[in-house]
């Protein structure tokens, strides 16, 4: 028989030691990192109709692994609420119908977004880089003391991105360890989410009334029958060389009609009044990416380059045979843009009749 002693001893002995030089670490799975993934998607509305640019958003949203919502607002919401909630890869549409929110003013936009963004609990906010997006997300950055990752092209995984800068120039890969990412993509290095076989439910989002010292007084835009500029297959683009906006809408408009194309410009021609500032192609303009980019009277300026370098087929009519954009081109033809472009005009026409 044990004396106490001795039971004090082996009770010692039986007891567990912890080991401070042992480290245990838990390490969840892929899956179930992808199920603690969520990702909300911002789409635009304008006029009750769904913005296509923004689709994009959605697209970048679903190469992060886990489950994607879109979130839409304004008056009489219902309607594009339905269409989109027929984006593939949506599972959820939250809603909020306010006129409040129609013309996407950052000031009540932006606090809407994030008491919907805490209630969801996402992990992701993705939006395009619209001009809308270049106002709201910011701001909503700012409030969920995040640090914005703009402008991405790529997505590595959930914390790491692919962004250009130095005007495209440099290529910079980012890795963000915020709780909640805020990002906007490039509308042209992500596909447009298809339209047409999801299902995702529509619930009523958070609506917080948030005051805004702005109010919206009017707009001016600029329309027309051609194609978008920021979603178009075919763009031609004038510059300087075109002189006046006369000769601009002379010789460039009859050229885009000839090709069924969308209209741009670059920023010389717009600062000189040639074109319309929405017109604007170039890193402080939109960034293009069509199939076919068509530069007249364009000296291929950085700024210009980079709103437009990821087009599939560059081509240039240029006087100047040592014009930077022949650099780029893929096709460059030497001469007065005041004789070749209406020329080429003129052929496109008899090979269409």
């Amino acid at each position: 028989m044990l004396s106490s002693a001795g039971r004090r001893a082996f009770a010692a002995l039986a007891r567990p030691t912890l080991r401070s030089d042992v480290a245990f670490a838990f390490r969840p799975s892929p899956a179930a990192l992808r199920r603690l993934l969520s990702a909300l998607a911002v789409l635009e509305q304008r006029d009750g109709k769904l913005n296509a640019g923004s689709l994009s958003a959605v697209t970048a949203a679903k190469q992060l692994g886990g489950s994607v919502h879109g979130f839409i607002a304004g008056s009489n919401i219902k309607a594009v609420a339905e269409e989109a909630a027929k984006i593939e890869g949506v599972e959820k549409i939250i809603a909020v119908d306010n006129p409040a929110y129609d013309k996407g003013l950052p000031e009540n936009y932006a606090p809407l977004l994030v008491e919907n963004i805490k209630k969801g609990g996402y992990t992701h906010v993705v939006a395009g880089t619209t001009a809308f997006g270049k106002n709201v997300m910011p701001r909503v950055a700012a409030l969920l003391d995040s640090q914005q990752i703009s402008d991405i092209t790529a997505v590595q995984d959930d914390k790491t991105f692919v962004r250009p800068i130095y005007a495209g120039n440099a290529i910079a890969t980012v890795e963000s360890t915020d709780a909640v990412k805020v990002i906007t993509v490039r509308g042209t290095a992500f596909p447009a989410a298809a339209v047409g076989s999801g299902s995702a439910a529509v619930e009523e989002g958070v609506d917080p009334k948030a005051d805004s010292p702005t109010e919206w007084v009017s707009e001016d835009l600029a329309k027309s029958d051609r194609p978008d500029l920021a979603t178009a297959s075919r763009v031609v683009s004038g510059g300087r060389g075109l002189k006046s906006k006369e000769d601009f809408d002379r010789i460039m408009l009859p050229l885009a009609d000839a090709l069924g194309a969308a209209v741009g410009a670059s920023r010389a021609a717009v600062d000189s009044g040639y074109a319309d500032n929405s017109l604007q192609v170039g890193q402080t303009g939109k960034v293009v990416a069509p199939q076919l980019y068509v530069a007249v009277g364009i000296s291929g300026a950085i700024q210009h380059l980079a709103g437009m370098k990821d087009s599939k087929v560059i081509a240039a009519i240029n006087k100047d045979a040592e014009a930077p954009i022949f650099q780029v081109a893929d096709v460059g033809l030497v001469g007065d843009l005041f004789e070749k472009v209406p020329e080429l005009t003129e052929k496109l026409k008899k090979a269409q009749a």
